[in-house]
């Protein structure tokens, strides 16, 4: 063919500035959209083969390279696909927005499964002038007796196209890599921008440096390996799950999210009708609080990697795990990166949530021991689902699952049944086992087990539970005194008044608190002189006020409703009624070693009550033996 000249058959002149600043959202998706393209290429080819349309003449090794030459600076991108004759250039690469791939499945709809043809849009090959000044096209098409073409655009509306010399099936597209192509003319950013969009796509994608140095080995002498693909051509998640053994899943889990902790369990998706989707969602092994903050979801088209987390699809609260879902029905925009809003994308996601919900039950149905031993991990990832998705809560509703203070895990409805005749719809629980470790004591002298609930989601999982069953009430062990704990007080009512009014006076005196709150009972323990206790909607609220007004918060904005339960029983508190009209030096330090114990098994003291605490015991002691 003689060369021929000519414009792009384009609506707008300014095609090129729209694909470099608005149609991708990072430059680097032009690695992606190539290799796709290259993917197709032999999709194509190999199915009309197998319509028995052509003769592939045993070349059958299918495969795509990319070459980098940072001394030419070009990188290209060679495949042995389906080629383009002339006529098929001037139409899918002269016209923009034609797309191969279309016209490709239009034609052979009806003759087997072309869910396997990638692009849709034609506007790929273009995302090439994000980062190169040039671009040349060098083609074989399959039919016999064709041509091979040349075509070389700058990046203008004009290009050229002459007869090439390929003599083997295929493409090769080299991009002259301009300014905005400078970071691709590093070796570890093409290697991980491929991997990173590339490493599930359906055939061996070799990558080399042309004018890298070979290795040598100790004698000087040219280290020849074989190549390695940087892709898995039929990733897990493809095949049926009776195929897929444990440490497949893991090896999986380990190469896809450089994680070497083993996932606790995962959930291997499939499903053929009404849409296409498979994938593998992972539980993973949290070593800290802040793990939960967000996991890793990747999101495939057809084995080519759209992006991470994308919350239409994938429900907010599974965020929090990690996985692979390959869907190829998903609505795209025209640059592959984008779902368009689409109530399709509801569908995926109610089913994702659906499938797993029903994994989680089949395991504390099958299980249940083994679901306790994760429950620590997957329990924050359960709580936020129920919070979030009033679906998936109804689903795993029977399942939550409480760890009281002595190891064990309950249902709620267990913990009840547990404390038939001692609570009322009540669940006592702590929030730090250590710091309220003497509520818990008390309780549990009274046959009472306390639920530890000490993970930052917790407060709003308790408000969410309340709300969904509101005849149960959460209730954290330093909230009130249970009558469980208490002995009927033989005091007269006017006797009662006076011995609260004269102990009041005494401790308002020693702490120098004029807002000091007092309540006397007789404790069946006689270990405890004293305790605080704070309402537990007075203390959710003074929670939520920090939590949300962050570091601004002021407690004095608030009046105290901590209160101070003194023991009648205990030896202390008796001598401080029985000395209540004095005003000696011990009394004060005995009423204030009471408050701070008090308040140490509450909370812990700020650093200026604390000294006094420390100077005020040695005191006690020094008394003790003078």
């Amino acid at each position: 063919m003689s060369t021929e000249k000519g414009s792009l058959s384009i609506h707008s002149e300014n095609i090129f500035p729209i694909i470099k600043k608005w149609l991708y959202s990072d430059h680097d998706i032009f690695i992606r959209e190539l290799i796709s393209n290259a993917c197709d290429a032999i999709t194509k080819v190999k199915r009309l083969s197998s319509l028995g349309e052509v003769d592939l003449g045993g070349k059958t090794d299918f495969q795509v390279k990319v070459i980098l030459d940072t001394t030419a600076r070009t990188l290209k991108f060679i495949d042995n696909g389906i080629g383009m004759t002339d006529e098929e250039v001037k139409k899918y690469i002269n016209q923009i927005a034609f797309s191969g791939a279309e016209d490709f499945i239009k034609t052979y709809k009806d003759k087997g499964d072309i869910d396997q043809i990638i692009g849709h849009f034609g506007l790929g090959f273009y995302s090439a002038f994000m980062v190169a000044d040039v671009v040349e096209i060098d083609t074989l098409s399959y039919r016999q007796g064709a041509a091979g073409v040349k075509w070389h655009c700058d990046g203008g509306t004009e290009f050229e196209m002459e007869e090439g010399s390929r003599r083997d099936r295929g493409t090769e597209i080299t991009l002259h890599l301009g300014p905005d192509g400078e970071t691709f003319l590093n070796e570890y950013t093409v290697r991980s921008t491929i991997e990173k969009y590339c490493s599930f796509m359906p055939y061996p994608i070799y990558f080399e440096v042309a004018d890298k140095e070979p290795e040598k080995d100790k004698d000087g002498n040219i280290i020849i390996s074989e190549p390695e693909a940087l892709n898995d051509v039929l990733p897990l998640y493809l095949k049926q799950p009776s195929a897929c053994t444990d440490e497949e899943y893991k090896e999986f889990y380990r190469k896809t999210f450089r994680d070497f902790q083993e996932p606790l369990f995962w959930i291997h998706l499939n499903m053929d009708y009404p849409f296409n989707l498979k994938g593998i969602l992972y539980f993973p092994k949290l070593s800290t609080e802040f793990d939960t903050i967000e996991g890793r979801i990747k999101l495939y088209n057809s084995q080519v990697f759209v992006a991470d987390n994308i919350k239409e699809v994938i429900p907010e609260f599974l965020l929090l795990l990690k996985g692979v879902i390959d869907c190829p029905d998903l609505p795209l925009n025209v640059s592959r990166s984008f779902l368009q809003n689409d109530g399709f994308t509801k569908k995926i996601s109610d089913y994702i949530t659906k499938k797993v919900a029903d994994k989680l039950n089949g395991l504390f149905k099958s299980d249940r021991e083994g679901f306790e031993k994760f429950w620590d991990d997957i329990s924050p990832f359960i709580k936020y689902g129920s919070i979030k998705d009033d679906k998936f809560y109804e689903k795993v509703e029977a399942i939550l699952l409480y760890k009281t203070t002595d190891e064990k895990h309950v249902t709620i409805q267990e913990y009840l049944e547990n404390h038939t005749g001692k609570l009322d719809k009540q669940v006592y629980y702590v929030s730090d086992p250590v710091q309220q470790a003497q509520y818990v004591g008390l309780l549990k002298e009274h046959g009472v087990e306390a639920v530890i609930l000490d993970h930052s989601i917790d407060s709003a999982f308790i408000s969410h539970i309340e709300a969904k069953k509101n005849d149960i009430h959460f209730k954290r062990v330093d909230s009130d005194i249970s009558d469980l704990m208490k002995e009927k007080d033989q005091t007269d009512e006017e006797t009662g008044k006076t011995e609260v009014e004269s102990v009041i006076k005494v401790f308002k005196r020693a702490l120098a608190k004029e807002d000091c709150k007092v309540q006397l009972e007789s404790l069946k323990s006689e270990d405890v002189a004293g305790m605080i206790i704070l309402a537990e909607d007075s203390r959710r609220m003074q929670e939520m006020m920090k939590r949300y007004s962050m570091g601004g918060f002021n407690p004095g904005m608030f009046p105290s409703e901590e209160t101070l339960v003194l023991n009648k029983k205990h030896p202390l508190i008796q001598y401080i009624l029985g000395h209540a009209n004095e005003e000696t030096e011990l009394l004060d330090l005995i009423a204030q070693q009471v408050y701070d114990l008090a308040v140490l098994s509450h909370k812990p003291l700020d650093p200026e009550a604390m000294t006094k605490f420390i100077k005020r015991s040695n005191e006690l002691m020094k008394k003790m033996i003078s």
